[in-house]
């Protein structure tokens, strides 16, 4: 058995990533990391997992997974992208949205990807796996379940937004299950 550690300070995330892996992870372990914070600074949501995972090798001494994830909006150019979180410039899942919606106001193309990339950093290797989920950006929010954009995203053939899946569904499907589920199968070739 081998123990992971999650470089993120979310409790939340922890939990999330032991659902969205399941049994696939085996008989190894997911611990969340208690050291300082990176400083994200990388131009693509790889190089920014690399940068946490790295850090949390580091100080914790473990093999260590990571991820970085956001949406991107084509008719946008990209954007957020890699700065998803801090879109707006406070912080909040809801001034985020707001300016996503504005800045798509009567634009026909709404077509959008999540990403993510997921990261493993063990001393030996950095592997990076990226899982996309298409979908387009709604004109108004729908749903109470999820996090960020979840309620102006509607997953590519699938009539609600990804804030009205339940955890069990949107951990099926999305972007980070997708990287993560290249991820695990890496780690079980390394690891068993």
């Amino acid at each position: 058995m081998t123990t992971f550690v999650l470089a993120t300070h979310n409790a939340h995330k922890v939990v999330e990533l032991r659902a969205v892996l399941g049994e696939r992870l085996g008989p190894h372990e997911i611990v969340g990391y208690d050291g300082p914070e990176p400083i994200e600074d990388g131009d693509s949501f790889a190089a920014n997992a690399l940068i946490k995972a790295r850090a949390a090798a580091a100080h914790s001494g473990l093999p260590a997974i990571a991820d970085d994830s956001g949406i991107a909006v084509r008719a946008l150019g990209g954007e957020p992208g890699i700065h998803s979180a801090r879109y707006a410039g406070t912080r909040s899942d809801r001034d985020n949205l707001e300016l996503l919606l504005s800045n798509l106001d009567g634009v026909a193309d709404r077509a959008a990807s999540f990403w993510c990339a997921a990261a493993l950093v063990d001393g030996e290797r950095e592997i990076v796996e990226v899982g996309e989920w298409p979908g387009q950006v709604l004109t108004q929010a729908a749903g109470e379940g999820g996090f960020g954009y979840d309620p102006i995203f509607r997953p590519e053939g699938l009539e609600v937004s990804s804030a009205e899946l339940t955890a069990d569904e949107k951990n099926a499907i999305s972007h980070r299950a997708r990287a993560f589920g290249a991820l695990v199968v890496r780690m079980r070739e390394l690891y068993g």
